[in-house]
């Protein structure tokens, strides 16, 4: 089932909330949307999720809040310039992305799951992890090695 998680940057300038079921498969709640973008959570080999280390969870707009830092947010864009990175610029923290692609169903927000101030060690050891290739463009297989991930 969905929870409401409570998430920051280091200094605390950026706070944002959003609505997101981190349970393994079995344990979950259906997601609204097809797709695996709603069933779990993601590690990336990208250039750009490789060196901020983010650990994507797909959400839904109207299941994203920002609370605070919206004038301290830094705004990355590259490759094909569709997702804004989003990063407070006090403390260098990479919080969420935004987008909007027709194949997740328009607007989302991909929260790093490290971010959460209020997820319990266990909720984060037991959620799902889907591995993606981006260093190569291949978003729907595992890389060779994902440990360092």
């Amino acid at each position: 089932m969905k929870k409401t998680y409570r998430g920051s940057c280091h200094c605390g300038a950026v706070r944002f909330e959003c609505d997101l079921d981190l349970a393994p498969a079995g344990e979950r709640s259906a997601p609204e949307l097809p797709g695996v973008w709603w069933t779990s959570t993601f590690r990336c080999d990208c250039t750009y999720c490789l060196k901020t280390r983010m650990w994507k969870g797909f959400v839904r707009a109207k299941d994203f809040r920002a609370i605070a830092g919206d004038e301290v947010l830094g705004d990355y864009l590259f490759g094909t310039r569709a997702i804004h990175h989003r990063f407070c610029k006090a403390c260098g923290v990479t919080t969420y992305a935004s987008a909007s692609m027709e194949q997740l169903g328009g607007d989302f927000y991909a929260v790093n799951i490290a971010c959460f101030d209020d997820a319990t060690p266990e909720e984060l050891e037991r959620a799902p992890i889907t591995y993606e290739d981006g260093a190569h463009d291949a978003w729907d297989r595992p890389p060779a090695r994902t440990r360092h991930l």
